[in-house]
């Protein structure tokens, strides 16, 4: 892994299945959940390593690593093709996120996104304030298409970027494993496209990685609805939105009321993709506070 997390947040005031960047879209599908208000003194970091297969063939690796503090949180994720991918072409992607803590909710300041292939490059950068994009750039600056649905000023307000989006934080002080905590919708921004993101209870199922996690997961059924940003012609889109057994299996964070990805998967006309948790090793940190009483 070479983002420190703790620098940075001491630092804070769809790709098709053969090509070079789909395990760079499979870490974007796994922002496919939602954000909620929690407590702020929960705190807690996870180290966790993914696996991609599609139709049961892997196809490319990542890491995870994000921290829960008092006031503020910092996500990283990295990937890479991988096994059979690797003969036909290779890509790999980052992304992170930096954000605040206030009154118990999420509040995004910072977000990036990079997807190598073979034949380019691609940044994406978000700043963000109270819900609202202050300043989004692609590089290279895509070219415009006049089918696609403008993102407008409202659209831009009232989001959260990708990154942030793919923790789930459970208010209250009841158990967070329960079915509410699927039920709810998040209106999130990429850079390039507006789209919300319903979740609807499913099951809850035990699951073991390697190493770390053991335990209960929600299996949350995904419900995409783009609003602008997009080409309503690609076929895409259309599969999307028509898609009803898109499901991600949630585990929490220890010491946290926050939920992450232990397992997403999104059928395709090829079959299953998969991104499954091999390692999910979660740490609770107690308070500042506490650290100065010992």
């Amino acid at each position: 892994m070479n983002i420190s997390v703790s620098n940075r947040l001491r630092r804070q005031p769809g790709a098709s299945p053969r090509r070079p960047g789909f395990f760079a879209g499979m870490l974007a599908l796994s922002t496919l959940v939602l954000a909620l208000p929690g407590t702020a003194s929960a705190q807690g970091k996870l180290d966790a390593r993914y696996e991609a297969t599609l139709a049961g063939i892997e196809v490319g690796k990542g890491t995870w690593v994000i921290e829960i503090t008092g006031d503020g949180y910092a996500a990283a994720a990295n990937g890479a093709t991988s096994g059979v991918m690797q003969a036909f072409s290779r890509g790999h992607g980052s992304g992170e996120a930096q954000g605040r803590i206030v009154n118990g909710q999420f509040v995004p300041m910072n977000y990036m996104a990079s997807t190598t292939s073979a034949k380019k490059t691609e940044m994406v950068r978000i700043s963000l304030a109270n819900g609202s994009v202050k300043e989004s750039s692609i590089e290279p600056e895509p070219p415009v298409d006049p089918d696609r649905i403008p993102v407008t000023d409202a659209h831009r307000r009232g989001v959260i970027d990708p990154m942030t989006g793919s923790f789930l934080r459970v208010a209250g002080t009841a158990d967070p494993m329960t079915a509410d905590s699927c039920r709810v919708t998040t209106p999130i921004f990429d850079g390039r496209m507006r789209y919300d993101l319903r979740l609807e209870y499913k099951r809850t199922e035990m699951v073991k990685a390697e190493k770390g996690y053991q335990g209960p997961a929600l299996v949350c059924g995904i419900y995409f609805t783009p609003i602008s940003g997009y080409i309503p012609d690609r076929a895409a889109i259309k599969y999307l939105i028509e898609q009803r057994n898109m499901e991600v299996w949630l585990a929490p964070i220890a010491g946290t009321r926050v939920l992450v990805p232990f397992r997403l998967k999104i059928p395709t006309p090829l079959g299953n993709a998969v991104l499954q948790a091999t390692q999910f090793v979660t740490t609770a940190t107690p308070p500042k506070s506490a650290l100065r009483t010992q």
